[in-house]
């Protein structure tokens, strides 16, 4: 095998909402530099197929079931991804969107997979000549001179045939030189430092709860939980609904209809928790608002690179120094209140502590037996979070689970804004680990190290593409390695390859 230039690597992150991609490796991993919805859109005179004409994009309550839809009858060309999807969507164009990561635990359809990467099909025509989408033009890449191998994370539900024909595809359509497939659970948890634990990743409309020892993820013990984000924001939104204030604030001006307010609602807790504004108190508290004074340690904070914490705290404590007592008397107030105000949309609006109470359908999916759409039938059959996690480790040999329970590993896009998710957990788990018979005692919760500087701040959203990037470094520069399958063997041995050398998932 040969060994490639840590420049010329390719690192692909697939989950069920997003595509992140990155070029090059270097001395320091760095965050992906692309990042786009995972979703691909159809005209509807483009299919012979008869499709729905409803188009779920996450802004309505739909039913708790899997939707499996016909799969279309139409070619990787007729698609339109990111930006030209958008730009359609936008006109008022007749348009068909499809999640095919988020629609069943496998791939359905193979083209509009392979619209997505986008290595060589055209998704638009433009001024006369074919754009590629993902690779080839946001990455700059030719495919006759291809020159780098691919570092691909995909969810540990796919089948063995999807692996092979995964290698397939990127040899014989996109023409890499090196090809590696690895699953995300386990890169989640290489991300935080581990190789045993517990990974729980909350997508936008369903949770997957994987446990892993020694690297291996025990598929025959993941769980899926059918209540993601997407439950977390409509939730949310019925509670703000109800707030006389904020109502009038979002409406002044304007005259909305019922389902036009509340899409405004439901914009604003999109707001609130990808900005930070929500906090999970834990099980019996309520949520405590940071406290940035009294700042002592500053060599730890330059260390560990928080000079914008530092900064900011300076800037505050300066700008208390000089307001006047009815100033600081009303600030104290407002923390006390835990009140914030946001600015969304030409107005500034002030909320308290029920933002607080976003994830609370995690912990307990009865609550959405208030919500008008609920289907109680299948609420009913929805574990809560914490009962999920302990039924996931519970299968496992006794003498395993300490090690497992060592490493929770919370991911998904919601840790990139919503703060306390770990600790909120850890309290509603300990009643599970206390009676569990001759079971451990104590569970750790697992952050990403803050030594990875490109992905400190950023949440452990992005752990899957930093646990693939620290693989593909590894394994890329072994030149006697048997983790990643070359051209030369796929030509030897054909797609079935591909399982042979991947001995982290068989």
């Amino acid at each position: 095998m040969s060994v490639f230039r840590e420049s010329s690597v390719i690192v692909i992150e697939t989950s069920k909402r997003n595509i992140r991609a990155g070029v090059g490796l270097g001395d320091f991993l760095r965050a992906p530099s692309i990042e786009l919805r995972a979703c691909v859109g159809l005209r509807k005179n483009a299919s012979t197929s008869r499709l729905p004409s409803t188009v779920e994009d996450g802004t309505a309550y739909i039913s708790r079931t899997r939707r499996r839809r016909p799969v279309p009858d139409a070619k990787v060309s007729d698609y339109l991804v990111g930006t030209p999807l958008d730009d359609a969507i936008a006109a008022g164009e007749n348009i068909e969107v499809f999640w095919p990561f988020e629609e069943g635990d496998d791939i359905r359809c193979w083209a509009q997979v392979e619209a997505l990467w986008q290595l060589s099909y055209a998704i638009i025509i433009f001024d006369g000549h074919f754009r590629k989408h993902l690779l080839f033009t946001r990455l700059q890449l030719r495919r006759k001179q291809n020159e780098s191998p691919v570092a691909l994370s995909v969810p540990s539900s796919y089948s063995r045939k999807t692996h092979e024909l995964l290698a397939q595809l990127f040899f014989e359509r996109f023409n890499v030189p090196g090809f590696m497939l690895v699953e995300r659970p386990l890169m989640q948890l290489f991300a935080s430092n581990a190789l045993h634990g517990v990974v729980i990743d909350i997508s936008h409309a369903d949770t997957t709860i994987t446990p892993i020892i020694d690297s291996m993820v025990q598929h025959v013990n993941e769980i899926h939980l059918d209540i993601g984000i997407r439950d977390c924001e409509v939730y949310l939104a019925n509670i703000l609904r109800s707030h006389q204030s904020l109502v009038t604030a979002l409406s002044e001006g304007e005259s909305y209809t019922e389902d036009q307010l509340g899409a405004q609602i439901l914009e604003l807790v999109q707001l609130l928790w990808r900005d930070g504004f929500v906090k999970v108190p834990s099980d019996g508290e309520t949520a405590q608002v940071d406290d940035d004074e009294g700042i002592t340690n500053i060599a730890a904070l330059l260390v560990a690179g928080k000079e914008k914490t530092l900064i900011e705290a300076g800037t505050k404590k300066k700008a208390t120094a000089k307001q006047t007592q009815a100033e600081r008397d009303r600030e104290r107030e407002i923390a006390a209140l835990d009140l914030v105000q946001v600015e969304f949309k030409g107005r500034t609006l002030t909320l308290g502590k029920e933002r607080h109470r976003f994830c609370e359908p995690l912990f307990d999916p009865e609550l959405l037996d208030s919500l008008p759409s609920a289907k109680k039938d299948a609420l009913d059959q929805i574990m809560p979070l914490q009962e999920g996690v302990h039924m996931a480790v519970r299968g496992l040999p006794m003498e395993r689970r300490y090690s497992v329970w060592s490493g929770v590993f919370i991911s998904g896009d919601i840790t990139n804004g919503v703060k306390g998710l770990g600790p909120a957990l850890y309290s509603r788990l300990y009643p599970y680990l206390f009676t569990e018979q001759g079971g451990n005692k104590h569970a750790q919760v697992l952050k990403m190290p803050e030594y990875f500087g490109d992905f400190r701040d950023k949440g452990d959203g992005l752990a899957a593409f930093l646990g693939t990037s620290i693989v593909a470094k590894v394994a890329f520069s072994e030149p006697a390695g048997k983790t990643y399958l070359s051209k030369a063997d796929y030509a030897a041995f054909g797609p079935r390859a591909i399982l042979d050398f991947s001995p982290a998932m068989y």
